[in-house]
């Protein structure tokens, strides 16, 4: 079966395995170091702000690699995964919601926002939310069951290409406009914020900053060696299969429906995940992730890295983000022109991304 892109082979060779290496060595070992011990005035110091941005950026490494297993493996262009992230975030935040106690400005043991609103009490889908292995459960559950749900009426009609990415782009814009009412009990526009601890540990903590950082990359490793595995196997060689000729699978005897929906539902979990790391280390959750335009930057990051890679949709998030980060603070009213362009410019002449540009340099075939 051929395809716009060749068979994936993605970090197999031992120089490809011990680069990751190095580099997650580096960022749990190396960084941390220059955090805690070197002194804030030297130069080796590296700053909290740094920590939390690489933090950030990690768990947006996670939900670009969550998206490249269905985008660049299975075939399916989703347009909405920010909204599993977000509700991987907001499961989180509602355990650090309930984690201020009385610290709040009204010291009730209802969130600042319920008292504002003259809630009287915690509405039911918020019992038991103080408990931080139940909020680890809901990280999962969340995502994992509406992804399972719209997968398996999207997957068993058939719905493919352009038109799944469209309704995947309204689903997340109906449930952004949901979260946006203060009736549902979350927060509303403004969401969640100001939190103060974590399992008891305070966030502004330089530590508890970097017990997170540390946790995201090491949650990133798990993520790529766990989509390495997937996309080596024979399941992987079905899903390229799906990806480059589905018609053809059905004849030869195979249902990609089961296929599409567990790599659907495992990404949509990734994404989970990635948002409940994401939200104590920014402090924030509201619903403006879910914006439709915040699941289109995701796209981008996986085509700017190189998608059927595993690592480019990483490198993508690094490069985009950081790209970002410097960006809006120096030039804030040409980000959103460099990154059309930037899509433009990968999109007619980087097909494969900076990864595969890379390979191609070195004589590779990507």
């Amino acid at each position: 079966m051929t395809g716009v892109l060749a068979p994936p082979r993605p970090l197999q060779s031992r120089r490809a395995i011990a680069a990751v290496a190095f580099a997650y060595a580096f960022l749990v070992i190396v960084v941390p170091v220059l955090n805690l011990a070197v002194p804030a005035g030297s130069a080796f110091h590296v700053s909290d702000y740094t920590v939390s941005l690489v933090g950030k950026i990690l768990c947006y490494a996670i939900v670009a690699l969550a998206v490249d297993l269905i985008w660049g493996y299975a075939g399916i262009l989703s347009l909405g995964h920010g909204l599993f992230f977000a509700l991987g975030g907001y499961a989180m935040g509602m355990y650090l919601m309930r984690s201020i106690g009385r610290e709040g400005v009204y010291q009730s043991d209802l969130p600042d926002f319920m008292v504002f609103l003259d809630w009287k009490e915690l509405p039911w889908y918020w019992f038991g939310s103080q408990r931080f292995l139940q909020a680890c459960l809901f990280v999962i559950l969340a995502p994992g069951l509406l992804a399972l749900v719209f997968g398996w009426f999207a997957f068993r009609s058939r719905i493919r290409g352009v038109y799944f990415s469209i309704i995947t782009q309204a689903l997340t814009f109906a449930f952004m406009l949901l979260f946006f009412r203060n009736n549902t009990g979350f927060g509303g526009n403004n969401g969640f914020t100001d939190f103060k601890r974590i399992l008891g540990f305070p966030l502004a903590s330089p530590r508890t900053k970097v017990a997170l950082y540390v946790l995201s990359a090491t949650a990133l490793l798990g993520a790529l060696a766990l989509c390495r595995s997937l996309v080596l196997s024979k399941f992987g060689r079905v899903l390229t299969a799906i990806r480059d000729e589905e018609s053809r699978l059905r004849f030869c005897g195979y249902d990609p429906v089961g296929y599409k929906l567990f790599v659907w539902t495992l990404s949509a979990v990734m994404c989970g995940i990635a948002g409940a790391l994401y939200v104590p280390q920014v402090g924030i959750i509201n619903p403006s992730e879910m914006s439709p335009a915040n699941s289109v930057e995701i796209a981008i990051w996986v085509a700017v890295g190189g998608r059927a890679s595993l690592i480019g949709p990483v490198v993508g998030a690094a490069l985009v983000n950081g790209a970002k980060s410097w960006l809006t603070v120096s030039f804030p009213d040409l980000w959103l022109y460099v990154l059309g362009l930037m899509f433009i410019l990968v999109t007619r002449y980087m097909p494969r991304g900076v990864v595969g540009l890379l390979l191609l340099a070195r004589g590779r075939k990507p």
